[in-house]
């Protein structure tokens, strides 16, 4: 089968963040999401046309944010956050908070309702258990690619950094109510459904068009978006899509994440113009380094390359930036670059998380509020 790719501008940028609503006092999941949406296009229609800005998701506890395609990460931010003004103006007089994590610390998955949707319900009469333990959020970067050619190798130079994002976001060491010993309990969940997890690696379009052709064939899945990799290419946007990454609790957070991923992506952009070639790692290394920083977050030792050399994940995540940093001035995203040393500085979600709990004596729902209240806030502080 031939796969088309859409026309886009080399770097563009556009994001979605999944949010969960939250009890304002209790912090536990509320399933208000139809309501939310509702007098959000009520009052907001604007939200509701053409590119639609707020989602319903597989639960619903959950909305998503959705920006518009941006040249720059400022643009994108600005985006979101004119859309969560617009959510929140809904949820504060209904009495619930807006929550992003990896996972949620204590409410249990089995008792959170599924939309009643026709994808959704094949979904969980397919996976069963698994399906219904489904109760996670992401942030996703869409990056726009200027040819067809750059995808494969634009989604293998961003599996390099796979533990890198993984460890900057990990934000869900709490399942259940008990502490899992996990940095990313949602990147072990997630890749327990069909198509999902780490990527296949091809070295020609072709052999995509393949894969995705028997994938239909054999009814694994009916439509391409039903791939669900943690790193995709999307081509009905003409994009790559990182979708590592665990729920962030503040815009300067989602940002400083949006900024790597398009420093990255046109990194690798520029080196397949000049000739160049993105180095491949063995897919073992690649699903050990997934390990490792769901494990260990920022403390990970991480396998940098197909000879086997590692370092600390923290370290090569400063040579990196400083690397990037031309990079990031040519796209305008020099500050939000920079907010990735704001993570490294204070630590990620889940050792906030684990302080918090530790501070209220292992009271879940002070995490909870915690995190909302920083997301209200929009900075960690």
């Amino acid at each position: 089968m031939d796969i088309d790719f859409a026309a886009s501008k080399q770097s563009t940028i556009g994001m979605e963040w999944e949010l969960a609503l939250v009890d304002r006092h209790g912090g536990e999941l509320v399933s208000v999401a139809p309501e939310v949406m509702r007098r959000v296009f009520d009052e907001h229609p604007e939200l509701a046309a053409d590119c639609q800005r707020v989602h319903q998701e597989l639960l619903l506890n959950t909305v998503e944010l959705v920006t518009d395609v941006h040249n720059t990460v400022a643009e994108a931010k600005a985006d979101l956050a004119t859309t969560m003004a617009a959510v929140r103006s809904v949820t504060d007089r209904i009495g619930v908070e807006l929550f992003s994590a990896g996972s949620h610390p204590f409410s249990p998955p089995r008792l959170q309702p599924v939309t009643d949707k026709e994808r959704y319900a094949k979904l969980i009469d397919r996976t069963q258990w698994w399906g219904r333990q489904m109760v996670i959020y992401g942030v996703h970067v869409h990056i726009g690619l200027d040819r067809r050619d750059k995808a494969l190798p634009v989604l293998d130079a961003l599996v390099n950094y796979f533990p890198h994002f993984q460890a900057l976001s990990a934000s869900s060491p709490y399942w259940s109510g008990e502490d899992t010993g996990y940095a990313s309990q949602r990147a072990l969940m997630f890749q327990q459904l069909p198509t999902a997890g780490l990527p296949f690696q091809f070295p020609r379009w072709e052999d995509f068009e393949r894969y995705v052709d028997d994938m239909l064939t054999t009814g694994v899945i009916d439509m391409i978006n039903e791939i669900r990799w943690d790193i995709r290419p999307v081509p009905r946007l003409g994009t790559i899509e990182m979708r590592v990454c665990d729920g962030l609790s503040t815009l300067e957070e989602v940002g400083a994440i949006g900024a790597l991923t398009q420093c990255l992506v046109e990194e690798a952009s520029r080196i397949l113009d000049a000739g160049g070639a993105i180095p491949v790692m063995p897919p073992w290394h690649v699903q050990e380094n997934k390990w490792r920083a769901a494990r260990y977050g920022l403390d990970a030792i991480i396998i940098l390359d197909a000879a086997g050399h590692e370092q600390l994940v923290t370290e090569h995540l400063v040579e990196t930036l400083n690397r990037l940093e031309p990079i990031s001035r040519d796209l305008g995203c020099e500050s939000e670059l920079r907010d990735v040393e704001g993570i490294l500085r204070r630590g990620a979600g889940y050792q906030r998380q684990r302080r918090v709990a530790e501070m209220h004596g292992g009271d879940l729902r002070a995490v909870v509020l915690e995190e909302a209240r920083l997301m209200r806030q929009g900075h960690p502080g």
